[in-house]
């Protein structure tokens, strides 16, 4: 019997998907939820499952082909009873292998059964030792980089040695230095939208960028001193980010135009708290959104920060993680950035930017002491929040990182 394989109903705003990459060729066995092929959107890929086990017949629509909701992506054929016993007999030893104590998410358990890949041999990164999509992909690319071992051929007829010396082929500096490769690929989806969503940005907001310092000690010392206790009675670990996003909460319920948006001729101030946390990925910049921060303890957040750059690794966030929020921390300093000037990620119209620690002479009571230093910034939209606004909400966060008794105590 032969079914159609469609693409299915793509997220509310999404008007139509980019097929990324097939996973599987005309006349290949497919299994019951065996991912056949990516689509991507503007913000995340979907992966199109099999509805049934069968042989894929036909494939309909090819890479780089944009498709809506309902379009036939292929032809399928049930035919279980073709099945090849080696083909069986590699499916059966694969889901015993993933049948052992090692968790798996959907998306690595599909990956390792379509490269019939041990995962036992595979080092996991994740939580626990868990296993992401990156360590699979890591792990195939590094085997295909391995050379494959050189077998000596025993050459049976006799074999004249010349006595003139050997001539060894040399590369023209000439030509090695006019060797100028250039690659020439499509943009992706998601790079496509961040650019647009960039240039709208500076475009059409009146975006100015304020700078603070924060003395960084009494978080770190905090964190030192219960970061033990925090990770044994809540299983995860206690980070700098949870401290900046009460810190940020705290602000914006002080500065309320920073936690509002343009509508039109309308302002709309949102009374809930959705905190966006800028996440880099291979397929470029994106931000999971926390919705109700303010309601998550430290722990609560940790944990949903976690969660999301588990799913980012994976590539299975959804399109509900990405969708919403009211204000946005992004952190450069993790790639060791100093000073930067984040960009506004409309329609909001404030952006807090985190950048590397370093420890700095200042001065204290009179005297030159060293502290862990960390610059900030803060872009927003001029149209609705004043200069005086958007320095005195820098100024609250930096006291509330200063004397962290502000975020404990609420005061």
């Amino acid at each position: 019997m032969s079914f159609e394989i469609l693409v299915p109903s793509l997220p509310e705003s999404v008007a139509d998907a980019t097929l990324a990459t097939w996973h599987k060729k005309p006349g290949d066995f497919v299994n019951k939820n065996d991912n056949l092929v990516d689509l991507e959107t503007d913000k995340i890929v979907l992966e199109v499952p099999a509805p049934e086990s069968g042989i894929l017949s036909k494939i309909l629509q090819q890479d780089g082909a944009i498709v809506v909701t309902g379009d036939v992506l292929a032809l399928m054929e049930i035919k279980d009873a073709e099945q090849s016993p080696d083909q069986s007999t590699d499916n059966q030893q694969t889901e015993q292998t993933l049948s052992e104590d090692i968790p798996l998410s959907p998306a690595v358990r599909r990956l390792i059964q379509e490269k019939k890949l041990d995962p036992q041999a595979i080092s996991g990164s994740g939580k626990k030792g868990r296993l992401t999509k990156a360590d699979v992909l890591n792990f195939i690319e590094n085997k295909q980089k391995t050379p494959e071992p050189v077998i000596a051929k025993t050459i049976a007829e006799p074999v004249t040695i010349s006595k003139e010396p050997a001539i060894i082929p040399t590369i023209s500096p000439e030509v090695s230095s006019n060797f100028r490769p250039e690659q020439r690929v499509p943009m992706t989806r998601l790079r496509a939208k961040v650019a647009e969503r960039l240039l709208q940005a500076q475009q059409n907001a009146a975006m100015l960028t304020t700078f603070n310092e924060v003395d960084m000690k009494s978080v770190i010392d905090l964190r030192n001193q219960y970061k033990d206790r925090f990770l044994q009675k809540h299983d995860i670990k206690l980070g700098f980010m949870s401290f900046f996003v009460k810190a940020s909460i705290e602000a914006l319920k002080k500065y309320p135009a920073l936690n509002s948006s343009i509508d039109n001729s309308d302002i709309i101030y949102h009374g809930y708290y959705d905190m966006g946390i800028a996440v880099s990925t291979p397929r470029g910049l994106i931000v999971p959104v926390i919705k109700d921060a303010d309601q998550l303890d430290f722990a609560g957040i940790e944990k949903s920060i976690f969660n999301y750059g588990t799913k980012a690794k994976e590539g299975s966030l959804s399109y509900e993680d990405l969708t919403g929020g009211t204000f946005t921390i992004t952190n450069g300093g993790i790639f060791g950035s100093m000073l930067s000037t984040p960009i506004l990620n409309p329609p909001q119209c404030a952006i807090l930017g985190m950048h590397a620690i370093k420890e700095r002479p200042v001065v204290e009571n009179g005297e030159i002491v060293i502290r862990p230093i960390m610059y900030l910034a803060l872009s927003y939209d001029h149209r609705l929040v004043d200069g005086k606004e958007a320095v005195q909400f820098l100024v609250t966060i930096k006291e509330c990182l200063e004397s962290p008794a502000h975020l404990l105590l609420n005061i």
